[in-house]
């Protein structure tokens, strides 16, 4: 099961949720011939799952992408490169191509389609990936090298390196998604079988929540829950928009002083608060009743 959590803003606790979840249920299962539990960081422009869970990484992966490299010499200037280019990262001036690197997507079209054969293209590393364990719970994230803009191939490779096509039924992935709703959360969503919405009880909180939701219920149609953070004043915004939209409320977390400060000092909830783990078990085994479910259903 692929369980990808996201948000539709930052700082409502996506990483909280997702770290907690995937260590609950990973303690839970050690020792007893489990299958995998794995926690993915997705948000690859800045994770920070790792902060909490302290990994040991075992394997280095560099993510590679082909650039255009233009020889002026050989170009005639007749800028067919510059026309079938989607994203504009070429511009024809005064005879010669100039090439925007931040805003390549690494298709390949311009090399294609030039008659000249003007255009080469050259392997640059454009993010590196990491994977190991933290005790029970396998762990992995990507991280965007610095003058790269382009977050979705990093995350895309991510997915490949570690949820294999023939995934068995009992493995158990947790995506922790970048806040919004642009690219690299559609990425990170695909293929998932449960969404985890995690907001505030705030009028931003709602905003974005819903932003989110209609992404998934346009493009993807998975089921999904919606987890409450900074519980208490407010939350009736948020059951207002989980009755109307038919989303169900899986778990609340209260606004509290003092899991601010654990979560201040790299602690996972968990582990400062023990009791917090019977309300993520519960969490995980309502994600899986609602997913058996659909699949039913379907």
């Amino acid at each position: 099961m692929i369980i990808t959590v996201a948000s539709g803003k930052g700082g409502t606790g996506k990483t909280t949720i997702a770290t907690n979840l995937a260590r609950t249920i990973a303690q839970k299962g050690e020792g007893e011939n489990q299958h995998p539990i794995w926690l993915i960081d997705c948000d690859v422009e800045e994770p920070n799952s790792a902060l909490f869970i302290h990994p040991v990484f075992e394997e280095e992966k560099n993510v590679e992408r082909l650039f255009p490299i233009v020889d002026q010499d050989a170009c005639i200037g007749c800028g067919k490169c510059v026309d079938v280019c989607a994203y504009n990262a070429l511009a024809l001036v005064a005879d010669k191509i100039l090439f925007f690197k931040e805003l390549c997507h690494y298709c390949g079209s311009c090399a294609l389609s030039c008659p000249e054969d003007a255009i080469q293209e050259k392997a640059e590393t454009i993010g590196v990936l990491q994977r190991g364990k933290s005790d029970a719970l396998n762990f992995a994230h990507g991280t965007l090298e610095i003058g790269f803009s382009s977050a979705t191939p990093v995350i895309r490779d991510l997915k490949k390196w570690i949820i294999a096509d023939d995934t068995p039924n009992g493995d158990t992935y947790i995506l922790d998604a970048s806040p919004g709703t642009a690219c690299p959360v559609v990425e990170s969503l695909k293929g998932a079988d449960f969404a985890l919405l995690v907001t505030e009880p705030t009028p931003f909180g709602l905003h974005d929540l819903a932003l989110v939701w209609e992404l998934i219920d346009k493009e993807f149609q998975i089921p999904t829950g919606i987890v409450i953070n900074k519980s208490g004043r407010g939350d009736e915004i948020i059951e207002n928009f989980s009755t109307e939209k038919d989303v169900p409320i899986l778990m609340r977390i209260p606004l509290s002083r003092d899991i601010a400060e654990a979560y201040s000092k790299g602690d996972l909830l968990v582990d400062a608060y023990p009791q917090y783990k019977d309300a993520f078990i519960d969490l995980y085994k309502k994600i899986e009743e609602i997913t058996s479910e659909r699949q039913r259903e379907q």
